[in-house]
This record gives C-alpha cells, structure tokens and sequence, in this order.
C-alpha cells in the first residue's frame, strides 16, 4: 500500500509539474508575442500594397498582397545608401574607439595602485546619473568652437567614452587572475603590453558586451545626429527615417520600409555578436 501511494503521489507531483511548465511557457509565449507585435506590424505594413488597410482591426500580420515598391520607393526618392552608410561608420568608429579610449581607462582603475583611484572611479560612475539633455548644449557649443559641426568625428564626439563602459571593463578586469599579469611581468612585458596582450583577451565577453550596447545606440541615436548636423549628406538613418514623414505627408507603408531598413542591420549585428558572449576562461591558464 504504501509502495502505490508513493506512485501516486510521483505521478501527481510529475502532472502538477508538467501542468506548470505548460501554464509558464505559455504565459512566456503570450508575453513575448506582445513584445514582438509591433515589430511584426511594422515588417508587415512594410510589404503591404497601397489597397490594403493597414488600420483594420484586428490587424492583418501577413499581407494579402506582398510588395517590394515601397523599399523600391523610399530608396529611388531619397539617398538611403548614403544613410546606410554614414550610419555604419559612425557606429564602427564609435565601438572602435569606445573599446579603446574605455579599457585604458578601466585598466588602470582595475590593476594599478596610484592616490585617488577611487575618487576617480567614482567620480566617473556618477556622471551616468546626469542625463544627455543636461550637458546636450554644452556638448554643441564644443562641437561648434572645435569645427566639427557637420563631420562625421562631431557626431562621434559625445560617445568616444562612456562611463558605463568604464565601469564594466573595470569590473571585467578585477575577475582577471593576478597570477596572469605577474607572469607577463615576470617575462618582461610592460605595462602596454599586458593591456594589450593579456588582459584585453581575457575580457573579450565584455567587450563584446559593451560592444553590442554602444553598437545598437550609436545605430539609434537620433537626437545628437539631427543637432550636429545639417546637411543630408551626413544624416544617419533614424534622422533619414524621420524625414519621410514630411517627404511622404505620412504614408505609412513609406515610413515603415525605411524603419525596417533601419532596425535591420541592428537584428543581424546582434544575431552574429550574441554567440562571443560566453563565460570567459581567464582562469584556465592559472593551475590551482
């Protein structure tokens, strides 16, 4: 008897399991088909015809009849190639000199013992609470007085470092086993070269971490590019999107395209980058 009320009580313990693994996962699904439902709407306005309604309720996701003219539209009528690329150089320059300028700031504040690191460090980590619109005009008038007004290096200008990527590389670097650096220090490399040749392999998860957030928001940035300049030969794709909609008096199917031709190189990015962000293996080298 008792040998069948164990079985039972297993066998309802699996039901009650598997009823609750079939209630979250479906509370899951519903919770990201939400998230993902105005990407979805927006990709499919973009393929619509101009006889389809694109208001209709309940929305229709997949087009009755799917269309290429309005990216055709959109790329005939105004220069996207030209934002394509200002975008991606802009966002290339800034994640190269991002990484750069934040891991030989990070490097010292993680490795080095000098007076004042703290102070610094902390110093540093309280301007994130100081929001963009705030040092905006400042930023502008430097940007003005430099002669970097409508150049590619004035809209880098304000994210050639960032406290955020200061405080992760740091934190990154302070996971690095000290018995690294010392051999290197041992085998004569100097302080360069350990940044270069041992550290900066050692946190590669972070960097590619802090390569994807300054990536995505250089991409985006829409408010800095539309200040810094304003000549069509320097806008960025966000500025480039925001302009049809004067272009196109609100033609949603216009907009839509130019928005997907926009989010799409970000989705890719991230697809190819997501899969070096695995669990660093600094401590391999080091025998317990």
């Amino acid at each position: 008897m008792k040998k069948m009320e164990k079985r039972d009580g297993k066998a309802k313990s699996r039901g009650r399991s598997r009823w609750e693994s079939v209630w979250m996962y479906g509370g899951l699904s519903a919770i990201a088909f939400l998230m993902l439902f105005p990407l979805l709407w927006l990709i499919s306005t973009a393929f619509k015809s101009p006889g389809e309604n694109i208001f209709q309720f309940p929305p229709q996701l997949w087009p009755s009849q799917p269309t290429f003219d309005n990216f055709v539209q959109v790329c005939q009528t105004n220069p996207f190639g030209q934002y394509l690329f200002n975008s991606t150089l802009i966002a290339v320059l800034t994640v190269g000199l991002n990484l750069l300028f934040c891991s030989l700031a990070a490097y010292p504040l993680a490795r080095l013992n000098f007076r004042g690191k703290e102070a610094i460090f902390t110093a540093i980590v309280s301007t994130i609470m100081i929001p963009f619109q705030i040092v905006m005009i400042p930023l502008y008038v430097l940007t003005v007085q430099l002669g970097l007004r409508n150049t590619y290096l004035g809209i880098i200008f304000p994210s050639l470092a960032s406290a955020f990527g200061i405080f992760l590389l740091r934190q990154a670097f302070q996971g690095v086993p000290k018995e690294i650096e010392e051999a290197a220090r041992m085998d004569g490399c100097s302080e360069v070269g350990i940044w270069w040749f041992v550290m900066l392999p050692a946190i590669r998860p972070a960097l590619v971490t802090l390569a994807i957030f300054v990536f995505i928001g250089s991409w985006s940035d829409f408010l800095w590019p539309l200040i810094a300049v304003d000549r069509p030969e320097y806008y960025t794709l966000p500025v480039g999107v925001a302009m049809l909609a004067s272009t196109f008096s609100l033609d949603w199917r216009a907009i839509a395209a130019g928005s997907v031709i926009s989010i799409a190189p970000i989705l890719f990015f991230f697809l190819f980058m997501q899969r070096y962000i695995v669990p660093t293996d600094a401590g391999s080298g080091v025998k317990g």
